[in-house]
């Protein structure tokens, strides 16, 4: 039997994980991206939790190493007792069994560079380098994509990972979408400090801000600090130095010796629902379809799991002989998947909001409530569950 084709378009760390992943289906692969080199280049860290780390395991990338996912043991969290110093108010750890993590980091640029090694020596997997997409047009049954002029290659199914930005994503789903800004920027950075067994993540609530130390090795911590815009828009001069002073002080309650080594990065904050996953032979996948508040670190936790959950559809229909990219199935995919993409969307949205809340009372409230979670093992097994393999309904 031929085997069935799929194109994928977007070469970040969602497309080249989705080509690799498929490509284990025995499916013949044409990755679409545009400067590989531009891709790959990155400061950030991602965290994935241990169900995902898993996945990942068993994908069997040849030179994916232990080392490159860095083990994090316990999580807590932390308000502000007074100006730079701060209360623990809850943590989380897993001692009923040490192998399962809290979630495990690893450093987006390295992932990306080992991804499109392999990708380089995988026979089902075609690179096309490609600046840009015009339009997917009809052959056959099939689909084709069009650049300059219409490629000759037919696809059973096109699958896009470029964002939710991208103009052929705009073009095709045009405005089934629910969009609200965070009026807030990301601020990330790694930094440099005393060696020490560096296995707890910490984040702090503060008022208007969520600041994140997440360890990537005994002597590297990646920072994620989430700001408003307005307080970026009252620095007119001097944000360089601003940014360095307010990390340097807040680190330093866990850290020594702390040295800033990599570029500081800005990045919009919003919230991303998608109506409507797929369209004729066409997917949708990654941020086009949510995008989420990284105060929980989910954002790409859950492409990997609706990853998980497409690579076991298309392996049974695979099996039974059908077209991939039938609409039957796209929309199986997308019965399945987006009543928890939704529910997770909503609570990581409800759980942002509650930390936003100026009102001394309800901070009160919200901590008491938080310290109650903390006294209780069941509580905290459910939300161990829950952000390690998502929803399950």
């Amino acid at each position: 039997m031929e085997r069935q084709k799929v194109c994928i378009i977007g070469g970040g760390l969602t497309g080249l994980m989705t080509a690799i992943t498929l490509s284990k289906l025995n499916l013949q692969i044409d990755l679409v991206t545009g400067d590989i080199d531009q891709n790959i280049k990155s400061n950030r860290s991602t965290a994935i939790s241990q169900e995902n780390y898993n996945f990942l395991k068993k994908l069997k990338i040849s030179n994916f190493a232990k080392k490159d996912f860095w083990p994090c043991s316990k999580m807590k969290l932390y308000t502000e007792r007074k100006t730079n110093k701060f209360d623990e108010i809850f943590q989380i750890k897993n001692d009923k069994n040490p192998e399962q993590k809290i979630l495990y980091m690893m450093n987006n640029s390295k992932i990306k560079k080992k991804l499109m090694s392999n990708i380089k020596k995988e026979k089902l997997i075609t690179i096309k380098s490609q600046k840009r997409v015009l339009g997917i047009v009809s052959s056959g049954i099939l689909k084709s994509l069009k650049f300059n002029s219409v490629d000759n290659c037919k696809y059973n199914l096109i699958i896009i990972c470029a964002g939710a930005d991208s103009k052929l994503t705009k073009k095709i789903f045009q405005n089934m979408i629910f969009k609200r800004s965070y009026g807030e920027v990301a601020i990330t950075t790694t930094i440099e400090h005393v060696a020490l067994k560096n296995e707890t993540v910490r984040q702090i609530f503060l008022p208007n801000e969520i600041f994140a130390l997440l360890p990537i090795s005994n002597t590297r911590t990646s920072i994620v600090w989430s700001v408003k815009k307005t307080l970026i828009k009252k620095l007119k001069t001097k944000k360089s130095f601003f940014f360095k002073s307010k990390i340097s002080n807040y680190a330093k309650n866990f850290l020594d010796k702390i040295k800033l080594i990599s570029e500081i990065d800005h990045n919009n904050l919003n919230l991303l629902i998608r109506s409507k996953y797929h369209a004729d032979r066409v997917l949708l996948f990654g941020d086009a379809l949510h995008i989420v508040h990284p105060l929980a670190g989910q954002g790409f936790n859950m492409v990997l799991r609706d990853l998980m959950t497409l690579q076991k559809l298309l392996k049974n229909k695979i099996n039974l002989g059908l077209d991939i990219g039938s609409s039957d199935i796209l929309l199986e995919f997308s019965n399945e998947v987006k009543p928890r993409n939704f529910a997770y969307s909503i609570g990581i949205d409800f759980l942002k909001n509650s930390f936003s809340v100026s009102n001394k009372s309800f901070e009160a409230f919200r901590n008491l409530i938080i310290s109650s979670l903390n006294k209780s093992d069941f509580a905290k097994d459910l939300l161990y569950n829950i952000a390690n393999k998502g929803f399950r309904f």
